[in-house]
C-alpha cells in the first residue's frame, strides 16, 4: 500500500476510533480528532491532556502539503533549496488549500471539556467542572488529578461541549495506572522510543508498528525521548508547528496508544526548533518560527508539569530521571571546558543530589541524547561528542559511582548497548520508531564499547521485578513488530550472595 493510500485509510480509522469512544449522536462536536494524552503519572497524581477540534477526523490525503520556497534577499529569486545562505522562507498554500486544509490538519475548536474518572471497574465516577479550552494554546486543556491511589488502574472519560454548554456532545475514553508506593515491591514494565519521522510511517492505515507492539506488552508507562516530530523543513510559523502535532497525533496508532498508556515526554532538537539547536541561535531559514515558540508549543502539546526535568519513583525497586537537554545548553561551537554545559548548573545539581539520595534498587537516567555513545565523529551535540567532553566525563564518572544506575537514551537512529571503557557505565539506545528512519551508522562499525549493535527501528522495554525474591532489571531491544532482538538482565550482587 502506498503512502497516499495509507493516509486515506488513516482518516477512516481515526473516525472509527472516535465514534466508538462517543456515547452521543455524531456530528454535534466539538471533537477529539487528536485524541488525549495521559502523562506525568506518579503514585497519587496524573495529568490528562486534551484538545478540541472542529471535525471528528483529520484532513485526508486529498489535500496538498504546504509549499516552502526560499527568496534570495539580493535577487528576489525563489528556490526550493535554502542553499545554506541567508535566504528567507516563503510559505505558500496551493490553490484551494490553507493552514486549515492541508494533509493531516485537524483545526482546533472553541468549546468546553470535563473529565470523569474512577478506579477501573468501579461504579461511581468522579468528575471535574467544565473548563473552556484555551484558544491561545491551540484549543487545549490539561486536567491535573490529585489524591489518586498508588498502584491502581483508572479509567477515564473526557467529554466535550460547545462554548457555554454544560452537557456532553462527544467523548473519548482512556485508562492508566498509577505508580506503586515507594515502599512497595512491584513488577513494572515501561517502553522507550525516539525518532518519529512523519514520512517514515510503516503501519498499514497510517502510523507506526511499534505502538500496537508496545501495547501487547501492557506497559505501565511509555517514555518518548524526543524527536517526537521534525519541524525543520515545513514549520516556518507557529501555526505550522502546531499542524505538525495535529497530523502526528491524529494518526490511528498514536491516538489509540496514548489513550491507553501513560507517557512521559522529553523534547530534543527537532521537536524544539531545528537540528542540533540551542538558545539564542540565529537561523533565518526557520522563518517566523522561533526557538522560544518551539519551547512554548511543546508545553502546550504534551501533558507536562512545572518543569521539563523531573524524576518519578515506581515502587521500591525503581526510580527514573527524565532530563532537559535544550533549554539550558551552551552553544555547540563554544570551546569545551568547565563552563560549557548541556544540562545547566541547576539541573545538574538537582540530578546529582536526588540520584545520590535515592534508595531505589535500580536507578535509570533517561536522556534525550547519548551520554556514552559512541557517536559519529562529525557530531557536536551530545555528551559522547568531543566538544562536550568535559561535562560528559563529569556525568559518566558520577553515574558510574552510583550502584545499579543505568542510562537509556534516544536521538541516535540505531539500537545499541554500550559500556563506557573508562567507567563501566552502561547505556541503552532505544533506536528510531521505524526501520525507514534507521541509519547514520552501520552494523560493521562495531566499536570496543558495543555490547549490542543493530541499525534498525523498534523500541526498548525495561522490566523491573522480583525473581525468586531478588530484585531484577531486564533490558530488551525490540524490532518494530515487537520481536525481542537482544536482552540483558542485572541483579544486585549483594542480594545474590547474602552470605
Amino acid at each position: 500500500m502506498n503512502f497516499t493510500a495509507m493516509l486515506r485509510k488513516s482518516a477512516w480509522f481515526v473516525g472509527i476510533v472516535l465514534v466508538l469512544g462517543c456515547s452521543r449522536a455524531a456530528n454535534q462536536g466539538p471533537y477529539f480528532a487528536t485524541g488525549i494524552k495521559i502523562g506525568e503519572v506518579s503514585s497519587d497524581q496524573a495529568i490528562v491532556w486534551t484538545r478540541l477540534t472542529r471535525a471528528p477526523r483529520r484532513v485526508g490525503a486529498e489535500a496538498p502539503l504546504p509549499q516552502v520556497l526560499y527568496r534570495d534577499p539580493e535577487t528576489g529569486e525563489l528556490s526550493e533549496d535554502w542553499g545554506r545562505r541567508s535566504r528567507i522562507p516563503v510559505v505558500g498554500f496551493r490553490e484551494g488549500s490553507s493552514i486549515e486544509w492541508i494533509e493531516g490538519a485537524a483545526p482546533g475548536s472553541p468549546g468546553r471539556v470535563r473529565l470523569l474518572y474512577r478506579v477501573a471497574g468501579g461504579t461511581g465516577w468522579q468528575q471535574t467542572d467544565w473548563h473552556d479550552v484555551d484558544p491561545d494554546r491551540d484549543f487545549t486543556h490539561q486536567f491535573r488529578l490529585t489524591e489518586l491511589q498508588p498502584g491502581t488502574s483508572y479509567e477515564l472519560r473526557v467529554e466535550s461541549s460547545p462554548p457555554g454548554g454544560r452537557s456532553a456532545a462527544e467523548a473519548i475514553e482512556g485508562r492508566f495506572r498509577t505508580a506503586p508506593a515507594a515502599d512497595q515491591a512491584s513488577r513494572v514494565v515501561f517502553t522507550v522510543s525516539t525518532g518519529q519521522a512523519y514520512p517514515d510511517q510503516d503501519a498499514e492505515g497510517g502510523g507506526y508498528k511499534i505502538y500496537p507492539a508496545m501495547l501487547a506488552l501492557d506497559p505501565d508507562f511509555f517514555v518518548h525521548t524526543g524527536d517526537i516530530l521534525y519541524y525543520d523543513r515545513l514549520a516556518k510559523t507557529e501555526a505550522l508547528a502546531r499542524w505538525h502535532w495535529a497530523r502526528m497525533y491524529s494518526l490511528p496508532t498514536n491516538l489509540e496508544f496514548h489513550r491507553r498508556v501513560a507517557s512521559y515526554f522529553i523534547k530534543d532538537d527537532h521537536d524544539t526548533w531545528m537540528n542540533d539547536c540551542w538558545p539564542g541561535q540565529e537561523a533565518p531559514f526557520m522563518g517566523e518560527f522561533t526557538f522560544e515558540q518551539g519551547q512554548a508549543v511543546f508545553l502546550e502539546q504534551v501533558p507536562m508539569g512545572e518543569r521539563t526535568w523531573r524524576s518519578y519513583r515506581w515502587g521500591s525497586d525503581m526510580e527514573v530521571w527524565l532530563v532537559e537537554g535544550r533549554d539550558h545548553r551552551s552553544p555547540n561551537p563554544m570551546p569545551d571546558g568547565p563552563d560549557k554545559t548541556i544540562w545547566g548548573a541547576e539541573q545538574k545539581a538537582w540530578f546529582k543530589k536526588t540520584a545520590a539520595e535515592s534508595d531505589a534498587t535500580f536507578r535509570i537516567l533517561i536522556s534525550p541524547t547519548p551520554i556514552v555513545g559512541p557517536d559519529r565523529e562529525n557530531k557536536q551535540d551530545n555528551h559522547s561528542n568531543s566538544n562536550f567532553q568535559y561535562e560528559g566525563n563529569e556525568l559518566r564518572s558520577f553515574l558510574a559511582s552510583q550502584e545499579r544506575m543505568f542510562v537509556a537514551c534516544g536521538d541516535r537512529h540505531w539500537q545499541y548497548v554500550s559500556e563506557d571503557l573508562q567507567t563501566g557505565l552502561r547505556e541503552y539506545s532505544c533506536g528510531p520508531a521505524s526501520d525507514q528512519h534507521a541509519g547514520g551508522w552501520s552494523n560493521d562499525m562495531l566499536r570496543p564499547e558495543h555490547r549490542y549493535l543493530n541499525v534498525i527501528g523498534g523500541f526498548l522495554s525495561v522490566t523491573v521485578e522480583r525473581l525468586d525474591g531478588v530484585p531484577t532489571i531486564s533490558f530488551r531491544h525490540h524490532g518494530v513488530d515487537g520481536k525481542v532482538l537482544n536482552q540483558e538482565q542485572h541483579r544486585p550482587k549483594l542480594m545474590l550472595h547474602p552470605d
